[in-house]
């Protein structure tokens, strides 16, 4: 152990980023207290992907046989058109066969890291909402898009209505298929859907749209009109929405990466310090790596503002990177007329005289090893 042994640290937000940096803390000798607003752990259906990235840390925190037992591996990407033919395929794991690429649903992966959290003396204390960081001690905030914790930071910030909203479902599946995340675009719109362990299936939807008013992601949403949005889909996707009986809706809004992550007390991670669009499927991913970083930084610094500073330094420009890419996504999946045609034409190509070339783009995001970084 290092400066973490004996250090007392809060940690707002018992949600992915705020539990596995409790854990990470914990494992390096700090002595952590996470408060939550929430009455109790819960997490609405929906699936989350773990790619190698997180899946290190996953490893190094000693949690990775419990994730593996709640979760499937995962393939690759296959991308369709809105009748079902395919586009291309983008396997990740051609390129890294000892690569971990895995699916989860999301509450699986709460009960995961809070029985590490409570493995290790971690105390956790629910229902305290907190409208500022503690006045005093070491604070971590993981308490999302909403963070309280960032708006102290950084000041207050508006952030801007993409055009997109999106729906979140999970359905019984006969765990029968591939284990791909297989996406089908339309004009205006598309759905990704992947096999979950235990017979479920995630199936999260985007549609363009003028207006919304209201962020977040746990509105419910009417599964009729769910399926009408998306009725141009063919496929198995028809087969799929008959079968969603609770449906959640949310306006997807951009947020800039925040301009400061820490004052040499407080710090963010997570939702809080970088909100990214779902196109990349790195939301979670990026708080698992966040988490592990603040606790290697400060665990090799005495001083913690240094230490803290350096966490910024070596997670900003990592982060700022995946949000770009995410949002550059979600104008690829929604093409029309010309612009359509002309672009699956061209992946179709690509699919098959180059098909590593795809996979090779994305060698930067799945290769990063935080454990591996010096802080």
């Amino acid at each position: 152990m290092g400066h973490l042994a004996g250090q007392r640290i809060t940690v707002i937000g018992a949600g992915i980023g705020g539990l596995t940096a409790a854990i990470a803390l914990a494992r390096r000798g700090a002595e952590v207290t996470i408060l939550e607003r929430a009455p109790e752990l819960t997490e609405i259906g929906a699936g989350i992907q773990l790619s190698p990235n997180g899946m290190r840390v996953i490893d190094a925190l000693g949690l990775g046989q419990a994730v593996r037992a709640a979760s499937l591996p995962s393939l690759g990407v296959e991308l369709n058109d809105q009748w079902a033919r395919p586009v291309i395929r983008l396997n990740f794991r051609a390129r890294r066969p000892d690569a971990d690429f895995r699916v989860i649903h999301r509450a699986r992966l709460i009960e995961c890291l809070a029985s590490a959290a409570g493995q290790a003396g971690i105390t956790l204390k629910l229902g305290q909402p907190t409208s500022a960081p503690p006045a005093e001690g070491l604070v971590i905030g993981a308490d999302g898009l909403h963070s309280p914790t960032r708006q102290a930071l950084n000041g207050r910030e508006v952030p801007f209505f993409t055009g997109h909203t999106a729906w979140r479902a999970v359905i019984p599946d006969d765990g029968t298929g591939p284990t791909t995340a297989r996406l089908y675009m339309a004009p205006g719109r598309h759905l990704v859907s992947y096999r979950l362990a235990h017979g479920l299936r995630n199936i999260v939807a985007v549609l363009e749209c003028r207006d919304w008013q209201d962020e977040g992601w746990s509105q419910p949403g009417n599964p009729q009109a769910m399926r009408s949005a998306f009725a141009a889909l063919k496929g198995p996707v028809p087969d799929w929405l008959a079968r969603v009986e609770t449906a959640h809706l949310w306006g997807l809004f951009r947020h800039d990466v925040a301009r400061i992550w820490q004052d040499g007390r407080v710090a963010l991670v997570g939702d809080a310090a970088h909100p990214t669009l779902p196109f990349l499927a790195q939301g979670g991913v990026m708080a698992i790596e966040d988490a592990w970083t603040i606790a290697a930084c400060l665990d090799a610094d005495p001083d913690p503002a240094t230490a803290l500073a350096r966490y910024q330094a070596l997670r900003d420009p990592r982060c700022r990177r995946i949000v770009e890419a995410a949002n550059a996504n979600a104008a690829n999946y929604h093409l029309s007329g010309a612009r359509r045609l002309i672009g699956h034409n061209a992946l179709r190509t690509i699919g098959r005289l180059a098909p590593n070339l795809m996979p090779s783009r994305f060698d930067w995001l799945y290769d990063h090893d935080p454990t591996a970084e010096t802080p």
